[in-house]
């Protein structure tokens, strides 16, 4: 699928040169500026120029000419930094890549660079870069990942991970690295295919991106040698300063489940790293609620709080982001030639703007509310809600495995021997073991066993909600979970709660069964009613978005429910396979 070749054309570039030599205006100035300027790391005054989408000066000039269409914005009483960068979105976490864009966008972070596993799992690859097109003409810059595994044991992998998918995806324009690479087990275990991707990677001069938690020096050293050029998993000031030490740029995460940030920067501080250069900034795609904080202006907040210098804190979010995925020359400073993402502030101490340009547009206004986008047309990408062309019976839910899956956080599960009595319709209160089961979305298998540690009251939930966008029932009686699944095949995929025969929650996801179409500040508040009503029927950890999305995924221990049935992490190996239904 063709896209287009050069970021201007030659035309553009022409008029562009035609507004420095005083023969055209440019079409917005923003004169008075107060503005970082990231290469002499430091605060200065000047005159921006924009002509439609780029910055096309920036110094001490006024333009030789201006046409009455020519917005002129005086910047007095506002500090201008370049627009933020995430560099590590997973955009399907209930919200959907556009919807999050602009929640984003008004917060400052102009520039994305998001997971690929949806389309990799549900689309065809026409599809899927056709939706990647669509979401080049927004206002913000959003760029892609290329996976090389799908995170948990699949049916088809040699078709959802073929060479030829691969490639094409890499091929891509807007795709800057492979990876997240969690599958690097198997690559130190002796896996070529995965090597060779990594080759193919770096031949187009894509970045790979590790996924190593716990990893040791002598992995980290193994890895780059293999050709992985940054990570987001450490947890201490140790793993960051190994990872530095070996040449890796290391992205400093704070997330729902990893709120690590504050504490990677005091233990930074204690082991004496001041230099931040090869230091990113990532939320690692946190549910909506978590979001209420802020994006990536959050996290540059937080680390000046925490002793960070202040130019240091924002390239951490600009400069050190365009360097490292090489696309500094668009992204990552205010400066000549820049795509135009410039953020408004009150106070280079508050990092959350007023005011936002994206692409030389106003995407937010001081004292006024983000300006609307218009949605895109899902079902032209094979976006749609789920149709499911089979039921749910009485037979499906009986359980007599010997093992179950204990949560002993909101991710790691364990197994656990079952003792109590599963033949009954409903389980009781006076414990927390609820039963789990995992159904192909197109009704020809399913896994049954138990869940402890989810839930102590919970009547039934329906998830289409997963990795693989298979579907997840859990719950203490049958008659809950059926009525759950009933509900959840009615609205086209969801969430959906069930107690005492009744619907008590529902959050509809039309796109695939796995995103909402609300916007960002809707879907917060529907996700936290979902929360809230989890834990007041006992669920105890961080959070219950996650834990069902990692259910299958084969990168956490110790167990795992997969496609291909109980999955043993450590060992590799199917415990209990899937059963035809």
């Amino acid at each position: 699928m063709g896209e287009q070749r050069y970021r201007w054309k030659g035309s553009e570039l022409r008029e562009q040169a035609a507004v420095i030599e005083g023969k055209q205006s440019p079409t917005k100035v923003l004169v008075n500026a107060t503005y970082l300027h990231s290469y002499f790391r430091e605060w200065v005054k000047g005159n921006i120029w924009i002509h439609g989408d780029r910055i096309v000066y920036a110094g001490e000039r006024l333009p030789d000419r201006v046409d009455e269409a020519c917005e002129i914005v005086d910047c007095r009483g506002y500090v201008l930094v370049p627009g933020y960068i995430e560099p590590h979105v997973h955009p399907f976490q209930l919200y959907n890549p556009h919807s999050f864009a602009r929640y984003a966008a008004a917060r400052g972070t102009t520039t994305l660079v998001n997971d690929n596993l949806f389309f990799l799992l549900h689309l065809n690859d026409d599809e899927a870069l056709l939706f990647l097109q669509q979401m080049n003409a927004l206002p913000t810059s959003v760029y892609w990942w290329c996976r090389f595994d799908g995170q948990t044991e699949l049916e088809r992998e040699d078709e959802q991970l073929s060479n030829a998918r691969i490639k094409r995806w890499l091929d891509q324009e807007t795709v800057l690295q492979g990876g997240e690479l969690t599958s690097w087990p198997r690559l130190v275990s002796g896996d070529d295919i995965v090597l060779y991707w990594m080759q193919e990677a770096k031949r187009r001069r894509r970045k790979i991106e590790g996924h190593f938690p716990g990893a040791s020096e002598k992995t980290l050293v193994k890895m780059a040698l293999f050709g992985a050029d940054g990570d987001h998993e450490a947890m201490t000031g140790k793993e960051v300063r190994t990872r530095l030490w070996h040449g890796y740029t290391v992205t400093l995460r704070h997330s729902s489940i990893r709120p690590d940030l504050p504490v990677l920067l005091e233990e930074m501080k204690a082991l004496g790293i001041r230099h931040y250069d090869k230091c990113l900034l990532t939320t690692d795609g946190s549910p909506p609620s978590f979001y209420e904080g802020g994006v990536i202006d959050w996290l540059i907040r937080i680390a000046i709080e925490h002793g960070v210098p202040v130019i240091d804190a924002y390239a951490m979010a600009t400069l050190n982001a365009a360097r490292h995925y090489g696309i500094e020359h668009l992204h990552g400073s205010i400066a000549t030639g820049r795509i135009a993402h410039i953020n408004f502030l009150r106070s280079a101490h508050d990092p959350t703007p007023v005011q936002v340009l994206a692409k030389g547009e106003w995407v937010k206004r001081d004292g006024e509310a983000p300006i609307p986008w218009t949605a895109p047309a899902w079902e032209q990408f094979g976006i749609r809600p789920l149709s499911l062309l089979w039921e749910l019976g009485w037979d499906d839910l009986q359980f007599s495995m010997p093992m179950g899956l204990r949560m002993e956080n909101a991710v790691i599960l364990k197994p656990y021997s079952v003792s109590i009595d599963t033949s009954r319709d409903r389980l009781g209160h006076d414990h927390d073991e609820s039963f789990l089961v995992l159904l192909d979305r197109n009704g020809r298998w399913h896994v049954n066993t138990m869940l402890k540690g989810f839930s102590s009251a919970l009547g039934g939930l329906a998830s289409s909600y997963s990795n693989t966008g298979d579907l997840v029932l859990i719950g203490k009686h049958k008659e809950d979970m059926l009525l759950a699944f009933r509900r959840m095949k009615e609205i086209g995929g969801g969430l959906v709660l069930a107690e005492n025969g009744e619907i008590v929650f529902e959050l509809p996801l039309p796109l695939g069964g796995m995103m909402s179409a609300l916007e960002m500040e809707s879907l917060i508040d529907k996700e936290k009613e979902f929360v809230r009503l989890l834990r007041e029927r006992g669920y105890r950890f961080e959070d219950p978005v996650y834990s069902l999305f990692f259910l299958q995924s084969t990168h956490l221990p110790y167990v795992r429910i997969t496609q291909r049935g109980i999955y043993d992490v450590m060992h590799k190996t199917v415990l209990f396979p899937s059963i035809m239904r």
